[in-house]
């Protein structure tokens, strides 16, 4: 299981593809707690939605859908 996810929210981008902004981290709970993740926002989604990757090779804050 990873120990992080990044969260991001999505945004078009002049290009009209869109882009994942990356706005805080999620922890998993342990096993048998209460709550399944926790969550920390450096910013509010603007959209309302969120969008949990694991981390990966993205070096930039902005990971583009095609």
């Amino acid at each position: 299981m990873t120990t992080f996810y990044h969260v991001t929210t999505p945004a078009k981008g002049a290009d009209d593809k869109t882009r994942f902004r990356r706005i805080g981290v999620a922890f998993p709970q342990k096993e048998g707690s209460k709550s399944v993740m926790r969550i920390h926002l450096d910013a509010v989604p603007l959209n309302g939605e969120l969008v949990l990757f694991e981390p990966g090779g993205q070096d930039n804050d902005d990971a583009v859908a095609e």
